[in-house]
């Protein structure tokens, strides 16, 4: 079973300083100019809840912009993204891809 605030912890750092993983954006979301403002966005999303949080890992998150929602998550893979991650609290064996994209992207 997975440690939840482990896992917590690596998203949270991830999302945060965007290192540690890949970052992904829908070629919508890149062709704005506002784009360092989104990514700041994501960076400082805090509004986690139990409705778009339910296992407390911050894998996920939503927000306005310019009248738009803007989807965010986290995606664990394997090392090589050939497969789910088999342990997303261990950062030796996962690959962290955060997503970017408009919420009818999803």
């Amino acid at each position: 079973m997975c440690d939840a605030a482990k896992v917590r912890g690596l998203n949270d750092a991830f999302r945060k300083t965007l290192l540690g993983g890949r970052v992904v954006v829908t070629a919508t979301i890149s062709s704005r100019p506002e784009l360092p403002l989104i990514l700041n966005r994501v960076r400082s999303f805090a509004d986690f809840t139990e409705d778009n949080d339910p296992y407390c890992e911050h894998d996920f998150g939503a927000f306005e912009h310019e009248g738009e929602q803007i989807f965010w998550k986290i995606d664990y893979y394997d090392s090589d993204l050939a497969a789910g991650s088999p342990d997303p609290a261990d950062p030796t064996v996962t690959t962290r891809v955060l997503t970017i994209m408009l919420a009818n992207e999803y």
